[in-house]
């Protein structure tokens, strides 16, 4: 049984051609996936490297601990990525974040489409069910929303009691209802509610099953 591979060597599984299983990489990259036997060396000039059956499983699984690798490492450069839930120890944004988010964005679309047993984009994965806060501000983020930060105010997503549900917060009932909206096109359902001892208004989210 071979070894599970390394992040950067997913990467280059992630990233292999999706109909010959063409491999692009370092070759100490390369080297490792051959001898986990998830790639094998083509005889024939140039040499190419290709997918062994064994790594066409491992691309086709996407493990649940792999989801996390997906979303973190689309980012640009596969840096480490992080959704903002809001909070004041928040920087504020630049443009390489925005192209940062956007890639996270297309990764979890893409980790959908890979796990949803139909292939659907348009619903959350069991991988934002099991990160409901950190998928609930990607979600967020990605369409443009601000999350509150150093000196200034936005959403704010925090997790809840409830099995599958977060809570949404915003500075006013324009900016939360613009919330909401985003979150159910992402594919989660959205209700508001007031608090009964400060009577601020949030938003109840969950992910959509159907």
């Amino acid at each position: 049984m071979s070894r599970s591979p390394t992040a950067a060597q997913r990467r280059v599984i992630d990233a292999a051609d999706p109909v010959t299983g063409r491999l692009r990489g370092t070759e100490a990259q390369l080297a490792g996936l051959v001898a986990r036997g998830l790639a094998f060396r083509h005889p024939r000039p140039p040499h190419d490297h290709f997918l062994t059956p064994a790594g066409h499983r491992v691309r086709e699984a996407v493990p649940e601990e792999g989801g996390e690798a997906v979303v973190r490492s689309a980012a640009a450069g596969g840096g480490v990525f992080a959704a903002r839930v809001g909070g004041d120890d928040e920087e504020a944004a630049g443009p390489s974040r925005v192209r940062e988010v956007n890639s996270a964005w297309q990764g979890l679309v893409e980790l959908r489409r890979m796990t949803n047993p139909d292939g659907a984009t348009d619903r959350p994965c069991s991988w934002e069910r099991t990160h409901l806060v950190r998928a609930a501000a990607l979600a967020l983020e990605a369409a443009g929303h601000r999350p509150a930060g150093r000196g200034s105010d936005g959403y704010r997503v925090r997790e809840t009691p409830q099995p599958e549900a977060v809570a949404v917060y915003a500075p006013d009932g324009e900016a939360l209802r613009a919330c909401a909206a985003t979150l159910e096109r992402a594919g989660w359902q959205a209700g508001e509610y007031t608090e009964p001892r400060t009577r601020a208004r949030y938003l109840l989210a969950s992910p959509r099953r159907a």
